[in-house]
């Protein structure tokens, strides 16, 4: 009988070292993977840090500028990222209507809407209305008929205009007031209107125009300036296949360091002993593709201007690989045959 009763103790001992053991065994297994996981969290938390760090590095934010291939490489990420928002609500609309897209439902599909062919902005300032009235009867078209080369042309066309020094005073109520009645200003409110600022004008239309409008080109054009949009159109249609292209009347010339003169360049010292500009298109008007103005845009920060916003465009695509279009159509003064463009 105790010989019975002892082995049953040891027995029910055993039992119970063995459940403890593997009691034990399996906390410790549950403690390795939390700590597994929470490594593995914390490791791709890091990385993601760092991804945001070097993004934030090349869109601006940091201390390194950027190249015309990373800036579309980012621009086209941010596409996909749109898309994807897209594509999210999509789903959710699906599963709500049983898992039937949306676009499949409809018998009359809805397209995307078309890609403009340019926006054009004609860069004025206060005192030239009699000019923009000039412009918009001989070739810029006013109400319906400004829309209908919108749609049918994909040309979109705008004056280009900041504010007073005094905001709010009689110049920018007139503006305004315009504005009201043609709808037809892009109106740079944080831009003061200053002729020694024009360069910075022409960069805050580019920003502006890509922000708004997708489109192949961007041409920036004088208030003084005829257009055949005919002919412009043809011109701008022969690039399409260039990607990164800088079309205009190129031109080069004496940097003046004198003061009182009217092309006098505060930064002569920084072109050289011979005071030569580099190849550049003319202010008159000049066109640029979509990428460039893109990269206008994401580099803001990083592009200086000169006195001249000719030379400043200039300068922002002389180290880019950026394709210079010599158009002989785009040189305005000279009157020649063919050309897209006069100075009145």
């Amino acid at each position: 009988m105790n010989s019975r009763g002892s082995s049953h103790r040891l027995s029910s001992s055993a039992s119970s070292f063995r459940n403890r053991i593997s009691f034990l065994m399996l906390s410790m297994l549950a403690t390795m993977s939390v700590f597994y996981v929470a490594g593995r969290l914390w490791q791709e938390a890091e990385n993601r840090v760092y991804l945001i760090d070097e993004l934030d590095k090349r869109t601006g934010q940091g201390k390194s500028a950027i190249s015309v291939d990373d800036t579309l490489k980012i621009i086209s990420c941010r596409e996909q990222q749109k898309k994807l928002a897209s594509f999210h609500v999509e789903l959710e609309k699906a599963r709500q209507e049983g898992f039937v897209p949306k676009h499949l439902s409809e018998n009359s599909g809805t397209q995307s809407k078309k890609k403009l062919l340019a926006v054009i902005g004609i860069v004025t300032r206060f005192g030239r209305k009699n000019n923009r009235d000039a412009i918009r009867k001989a070739w810029m078209s006013t109400g319906a008929a400004l829309q209908k080369l919108e749609e049918e042309k994909g040309i979109v066309i705008r004056f280009v205009i900041g504010r007073s020094t005094n905001q709010g005073d009689s110049l920018d109520r007139e503006i305004d007031r315009e504005n009201g009645q043609t709808k037809d200003f892009i109106i740079l409110n944080d831009h003061v209107e200053t002729p020694e600022e024009q360069a910075k004008k022409t960069k805050l239309f580019f920003i502006h125009a890509v922000d708004h409008w997708d489109a192949e080109f961007y041409a920036k054009v004088n208030d003084d300036i005829y257009l055949n949009i005919d002919a412009l159109g043809a011109v701008l249609s022969s690039h399409l296949d260039q990607p990164r292209a800088y079309i205009g009347c190129m031109k080069s010339g004496e940097v003046f360091s004198q003061p009182s003169h009217k092309w006098y360049e505060p930064d002569w010292w920084k072109f050289g002993d011979g005071k030569s500009y580099f190849r550049h298109a003319s202010g008159e008007m000049f066109a640029i593709s979509q990428a460039l103005a893109q990269f206008i845009s994401i580099n803001r920060l990083f592009l200086r201007t000169y006195s001249h916003d000719d030379v400043s465009a200039g300068s922002w695509f002389i180290g880019l690989d950026v394709k210079h279009v010599d158009e002989g159509k785009f040189c305005c003064s000279s009157w020649a045959s063919g050309a897209v463009c006069a100075a009145a």
